[in-house]
């Protein structure tokens, strides 16, 4: 804690010395420019003639989108600054309190929604809710987040995922790790989407078949605002349980060249924008990252993985060509390769056991070109191909001693499991209407899986005994059509269907969806979600093999595995109390069922898998396995305005889970209940300079797990669980983060400058047991204490 206090006062200091020493620049007036893009809200086709206009009586600037919807509002005083923005037959919006900075131009996309065309009717006229989500289909359990909350929040680092856990609904349960849990499901349920391109798991260290890791690959200076989805979803997503992650990518300046570089969590940073031509409105953006943590362990700080240190770095870019007649043609990629050794200590951490000497590393790389093409201003075609590649890779040797007591490594596990994806996606969304919106869209991904995985923990001569080794190619096929129809300016009603085909099996699901909102009154709203939703499981559950003794060779247990599938019902209720202010509330039940389940194990679910680096590995699974999660979650919120936010949400719920013999537990994931209190004030010093104080506190039930049978692994010489008590520990969970900021706008360049303090308190949260080998006991292994995370960045 005196290493804390000291950090925490050195902070202070240096952020106190870099605001009196920092340049002064209030004999010089910084400008920049606001650019953007005006759209319609369902079909994404361009809006030109749309007013945009700052909300400032002392600053009466504006602009009129040019033919391509696009506008330009320049020497617009660097600082907050607020736009309205509208169009004759369309729904006003406004976007209020966005950081213009004077090193980078500031990007605002506007998508209107249009209005019904009625006579003697009285409307009812919602006031803009500022996290509506981007997707018009989408009427509960979505919103929209804005890019600099992923940096606002304190203890987010730059991560989507980090800052979607503040939101009601979601947790996470393991400090070293970004997997998010949602309204008790698996985050093996979450769907990853970029651009419309469906992603894997873009993170550093992800394991096939999860979807989460230690460290994201997604990069936040490359994106813009994007649509979070916790249940009850469009028919547009599919093939996930628990919830979407629509994050899109933003197009690179067309009018100049800008630079960042950027230290921090992420690693360090080099990225560039501009126009391929001055005049031309082809641009591109492309953005590079190398981890740092390794100076932050030579500087004596844990985080959480003992003597090893993470190596990862990334790459992303986006080029896009928009041309006269042909459409719009984007080119985008994301790539990251990782690596880590932990060496087997007296000491067991977040991701490893003391006994046993590890190997893990993993890549990704993603490649996808779009063509958007508008038939005019009601029709619009969307296509795209995609080439993916992910791998991950692990080698575990346990360490034991001779009988001259030296070191000895005994191999224990290898494995190398790659995925090689090829997809075609066709998207189309007609308006017929004022009233009407029609959507229909189908892809296709072809994917080549080669997967070797080996032990010798069953071995009885200690030889490795294949577990898995398939060359595989095998085919998704997802299809969709949905309807939205507008009653009047207040009720809106949503029907789809999605269906998915699998080869491998011949399996087909077709799921309905459908929705409701009503605008009750100019501050009210109340919205109904219903959906039926499957997801396939992990490629390696499907080729998990087994010796059959009768015919002499390894056989596939799991290949005839149905998908998973859930039916979920959500209702809503959300009140605008002021402009900057609302309160919201969600009672939700989701049935799970046709779930794989062991009669080997029979406790095990794959419900509770996909929170770790691997995805556990059980032959002849079958489809009898039941679920069911609900709850409330509740949000009160109170939108950045004169310098404070604050954001307080709380989620009370139930996670159940039933195995191959009936007997209900807690699933993995059943929290019971958690707390997140955010605020943050910024003030504002001289005229373009900013110092920034963000805190973060919160309180839920715990990781749970299930705890070892001592004396049963003590006979066996390996691990051995209590099942009988399945997932039935857990420890409250309590973490504080807090984040100082200043930023510093010159004539030319801005900086910033911020540490972010992880567990300020060093509260010991319990991760999971491990048992030691050496004295035959178990131990509780603690998360992330303390630790800071600095970061600068400088735009140009």
């Amino acid at each position: 804690m005196k290493h804390t206090l000291q950090l925490f006062s050195g902070v202070i200091i240096a952020l106190t010395s870099c605001v009196i020493t920092s340049p002064v620049y209030g004999a010089e007036l910084t400008s920049q420019t606001i650019r953007g893009l005006v759209i319609d809200a369902e079909l994404g086709t361009p809006l030109p003639g749309a007013n945009v206009m700052m909300v400032d009586p002392a600053m009466p600037k504006g602009a009129v989108t040019d033919k391509n919807g696009e506008f330009r509002i320049e020497d617009v005083p660097v600082g907050r600054v607020s736009i309205r923005v509208s169009f004759i037959g369309y729904e006003e919006r406004h976007f209020s309190n966005q950081m213009l900075s004077s090193g980078k131009e500031l990007y605002i996309e506007a998508q209107l929604v249009q209005k019904i065309d009625q006579i003697d009717e009285v409307v009812v006229k919602a006031h803009g809710r500022k996290d509506k989500a981007i997707n018009d289909m989408a009427l509960i359990s979505a919103r929209s987040f804005s890019i600099e909350e992923t940096e606002r929040f304190a203890g987010s680092l730059g991560d989507p995922a980090r800052m979607v856990s503040n939101y009601a609904g979601v947790m996470t349960q393991n400090d070293s790790r970004n997997d998010i849990i949602i309204r008790g499901n698996s985050p093996m349920g979450l769907l990853w989407k970029m651009d419309g391109i469906e992603v894997p798991n873009p993170n550093h260290f992800g394991a096939s078949g999860t979807t989460g890791g230690p460290v994201s690959i997604l990069n936040n200076n490359l994106l813009t605002n994007s649509d979070f989805y916790t249940g009850a979803f469009p028919a547009s997503y599919g093939n996930a349980l628990a919830g979407a992650f629509d994050l899109r990518m933003r197009p690179g300046n067309t009018n100049k060249h800008e630079y960042v570089g950027q230290v921090g969590f992420n690693g360090f940073e080099l990225g560039a924008e501009g126009p391929f031509v001055k005049g031309y409105r082809a641009s591109y953006l492309v953005n590079y990252r190398y981890s740092t943590l390794d100076v932050i362990k030579k500087l004596g700080f844990d985080f959480g993985t003992g003597a090893a240190v993470p190596e990862y770095q990334d790459l992303t870019y986006k080029i896009e060509v928009p041309t006269k007649k042909a459409g719009t043609f984007s080119f985008i990629g994301m790539g990251g390769i990782s690596y880590i050794f932990f060496q087997h200590d007296t000491v067991s951490n977040s991701y490893n056991s003391g006994s046993i000497d590890t190997k893990f590393g993993s890549g990704l790389g993603l490649t996808a070109l779009t063509h958007t093409y508008i038939f005019s201003e009601k029709s619009r075609l969307k296509t795209s191909v995609s080439g993916q590649y992910s791998n991950s890779y692990t080698s575990l040797d346990s360490a034991i001693t001779d009988v001259g007591n030296q070191p000895l490594l005994k191999p224990y596990l290898r494995n190398n499991l790659m995925s090689n994806t090829f997809a075609a996606h066709i998207d189309f969304k007609t308006r017929l209407n004022t009233r009407n919106t029609f959507g229909i869209g189908t892809s296709s991904h072809l994917t080549r899986v080669t997967f070797t995985d080996s032990a010798t923990f069953d071995s009885p001569d200690g030889h490795f005994l294949p577990r898995i080794d398939i060359n595989e190619d095998v085919m998704l096929i997802k299809s969709f059509v949905e309807w939205k129809h507008k009653l009047n300016n207040s009720l809106s009603l949503y029907a789809g269907l999605y269906s998915q085909y699998f080869d491998l099996n011949n399996q087909t699901s077709l799921e309905p969806r459908l929705s409701a909102l009503w605008q009750a009154s100019n501050k009210q709203s109340v919205s109904f979600g219903f959906g039926v939703h499957s997801q396939l499981q992990p490629f390696v559950t499907y080729f998990a093999q087994s010796f059959d003794s009768s015919l002499h060779r390894y056989i596939l247990t799991n290949a005839q595995v149905k998908f998973s599938k859930s039916n979920h019902y959500v209702l809503g209720y959300d009140y605008l109390i002021a402009p900057n202010l609302r309160v919201k509330a969600e009672a939700y039940y989701q049935n799970l069922y046709n779930i794989p389940v062991s009669r080997k194990e029979p406790d095990f679910s794959m419900l509770n898998a996909g929170d770790f680096f691997y995805i556990p590995l059980y032959d002849s699974l079958q489809n009898k396995g039941t679920g069911r999660n609900l709850g409330i979650d509740l949000t009160f919120e109170r939108f950045l305005s004169n310098g404070y936010y604050g954001l307080l949400t709380a989620s009370v719920f139930d996670s159940k889970y039933k195995g191959y013999n009936g007997k209900q537990h807690s699933t993995g994931y059943d929290g019971g209940y958690v707390v997140n209190a955010l605020a943050g004030y910024e003030w504002k010093l001289k005229s373009n300079n900013f110092l920034t104080f963000d805190i973060k506190m919160v309180i839920s039930g715990g990781k749970r797990y299930t705890p070892i049978d001592v004396d049963k692994s003590k006979e066996a010489g390996d691990v051995r669980y209590n099942w009988d008590r399945a997932y039935g520990n857990q420890h409250p969970y309590f973490r504080a983060d807090v984040r100082f900021g200043y930023k510093i706008n010159g004539s030319r360049a801005n900086q910033e400058w911020a540490v972010d303090l992880q567990n300020v308190t060093n509260y010991e949260n319990v991760f999971m047991e491990w048992y030691n080998f050496e004295t035959n006991q178990t131990e509780l292994i603690t998360q992330t204490p303390f630790y800071p995370m600095f970061l600068y960045r400088i735009n140009f």
